[in-house]
């Protein structure tokens, strides 16, 4: 394999597409040596099949207004790969949705869903419909419409989606209610679902308290724990509530959220009333973080920026992708970082995390940080076809489990001669290794 060689050709293919070809490239880096030593793979032309998806469907979505107005968006599902099991990703619901971001975060999903070691397959899907500021009736609409052209190509043995930015419970209640009516039947073919018709326990955390298991484990290794560190965290929707949460239990103390308009800076920490009051704040407006001082008026607002000139412990970034850059990681580094972990998808550039592996700091990349929320995401599958529900505390000891299980394999696949560990190309090899496996067995499909 030759990745140059594969790159300049999905470059030709796919022209402007950056989000996508950045995720491909990371992970054919990562992947090149172990896959040139498998000729069974070059012979099956593994790479080849692998980054392209299976297959994409764009579809219209026309929808009106609660004054009448006919609106229109696009929508988009991707089912990239189903090696060892459904298609499973979320549906992202946001203004800068478009092919390049749902191929990128897709192929990501292949390898974060077979690294939590659930028969899950890589998918994602969405919409360029932004839900902020709409009514309840125009949410319903416009999900309602969504899913009449998808109805057809999802399944719990086919393709299940589940929530992602700008799609929360309420939006998953509201397409799972049309699937429902279309498809005559009550299955799992979502995931996120409401407590009260088939959800799980722990799922709106669940992403934020996996990555900071995870975490967790890459400060054990160090013989070291979160008691008495500072974290730095960005956005302040659920991931970042899960992160908080968790930290906070852990001792450690989140100093820092962030928004469109700017971050928090909060020395005393993160209490239970403030994360609290976070939930509040993001169900109120539109992201903005500036009100947090009005209700906590020691906290410091700072406009414009993020939060990583904030000198701090450990980072995590936890908002979109490409929100930590190389200028960024060079702050950090300079006071005085120990280790960052990626909880949003592919949240660093790879400027930011060239850095970070050039100083030989702890770098945890999204597709294994953020596994938690894909994780209990298949224990809610698991629930759903077994006709049961697990207690909070069983669903958790899970969780907590695979996120182990996870960081395990990235050990195993990065540890480097001189006992650093890259565990961006540990998670690659780890996921790619299952799949690509998977696929051989399966023939030529």
């Amino acid at each position: 394999m030759n990745v140059k060689n594969i790159i300049t050709s999905l470059e030709t293919k796919h022209p402007g597409e950056k989000e996508y070809l950045q995720a491909v490239h990371e992970v054919l880096e990562s992947i090149e040596t172990i896959y040139n030593e498998n000729p069974q793979y070059e012979a099956a032309k593994i790479i080849e099949r692998l980054v392209e998806p299976d297959r994409i469907l764009t579809f219209r979505i026309s929808w009106t207004d609660d004054e009448g107005q006919v609106h229109v968006n696009l929508g988009h599902r991707v089912q990239f790969n189903n090696a060892i099991g459904p298609y499973k990703g979320g549906i992202r619901l946001h203004p800068s949705v478009n092919l390049s971001i749902l191929k990128f975060l897709g192929f990501e999903q292949i390898f974060k869903n077979a690294l939590t070691t659930l028969p899950m397959g890589g998918g994602k899907g969405g919409s360029d419909f932004n839900p902020k500021g709409k009514s309840d009736s125009e949410i319903m609409r416009f999900c309602q419409a969504f899913m009449l052209e998808l109805w057809r190509v999802i399944g719990p043995s086919t393709d299940v989606p589940a929530g992602d930015i700008g799609t929360g419970g309420r939006e998953i209640g509201y397409m799972y209610g049309m699937y429902k009516k279309l498809k005559l039947e009550n299955e799992g073919v979502f995931t996120g679902k409401g407590l009260n018709w088939g959800g799980s326990l722990i799922r709106p955390e669940a992403t934020g308290f996996g990555a900071t298991y995870f975490t967790k484990e890459m400060l054990k290794i160090n013989n070291d724990n979160f008691e008495g560190k500072t974290v730095c965290v960005s956005g302040f929707g659920n991931v970042a509530w899960g992160v908080a949460l968790k930290v906070t239990e852990l001792g450690g103390k989140v100093i820092t959220i962030s928004g469109p308009d700017g971050y928090i800076y909060d020395e005393k920490g993160l209490d239970a009333d403030k994360i609290d009051y976070l939930l509040d704040l993001r169900a109120s407006n539109n992201d903005i973080v500036k009100p947090y001082i009005d209700e906590f008026p020691e906290a410091k607002f700072v406009a414009g920026k993020k939060p990583w000139e904030v000198k701090c412990d450990i980072a995590m970034p936890s908002a979109i992708q490409n929100e930590l850059n190389g200028d960024d990681a060079k702050t950090l580094i300079a006071n005085g970082v120990k280790y960052i972990s990626e909880v949003s998808n592919m949240g660093c550039t790879p400027e930011a995390v060239e850095a970070f592996h050039n100083a030989k700091l702890f770098f945890g990349p999204g597709k294994a940080v953020n596994a938690g929320g894909v994780g209990v995401s298949g224990l809610e599958m698991s629930q759903n076809a077994m006709k049961l529900n697990w207690t909070e505390e069983e669903v958790d000891a899970k969780l907590h489990q695979i996120m182990s299980s996870i960081h395990v394999a990235c050990l195993k696949y990065g540890k480097q001669e001189d006992g650093y560990i890259d565990y961006v190309k540990g998670a690659n090899i780890a996921g790619f290794i299952k799949v690509a496996d998977a696929m051989l067995d399966l023939g030529i499909t």
